[in-house]
């Protein structure tokens, strides 16, 4: 019966997980990174529809990503935006602690970074995260001290 109860735990986690981790991606018709980064999230269990769109612009006004976190791609994961080359770790990490955050951005296109890889090559970044108000704060520094 225990061993039932684990199995069913268990499937109901994944079940919850596997939920969590789905949404979209907004991103220029052109834009190779964003493919990068797209495979990045895939490769860590998101499952993520992309949405090729001409006016970027439109779209990170739409969802209120603050002008200077702005990036090349802009996602819909679970509710919240997700802006810019964000490792998985950290869009599961804001899943994962249901925070009053609006979303977590990496402005730029930092080199090293998901989907901006360029050999052994890195520029610290740090992924900011950012609520309805405008607020901002450090989410996470890369690479991690």
């Amino acid at each position: 019966m225990k061993r039932l109860q684990l199995l069913v735990a268990t499937v109901g986690l994944m079940s919850a997980s596997a939920m969590a981790a789905s949404g979209v991606v907004y991103k220029s018709p052109s834009c190779g990174c964003c493919d990068d980064w797209v495979e990045h999230m895939t490769q860590a269990g998101f499952e993520l529809e992309v949405k090729p769109h001409d006016d970027m612009a439109s779209i990170k006004q739409e969802m209120g990503v603050p002008a200077d976190m702005q990036s090349c791609h802009t996602a819909r994961i679970n509710g919240y935006v997700i802006e810019g080359h964000v490792p998985a770790k950290e869009v599961k990490k804001l899943l994962a602690t249901h925070t009053g955050l609006e979303g977590l951005a990496v402005a730029g296109m930092p080199i090293g970074s998901p989907g901006m890889e360029y050999g052994d090559r890195h520029q610290p970044y740090t992924v900011m995260a950012f609520d309805d108000a405008g607020n901002t704060q450090a989410f996470q520094h890369y690479p991690k001290p």
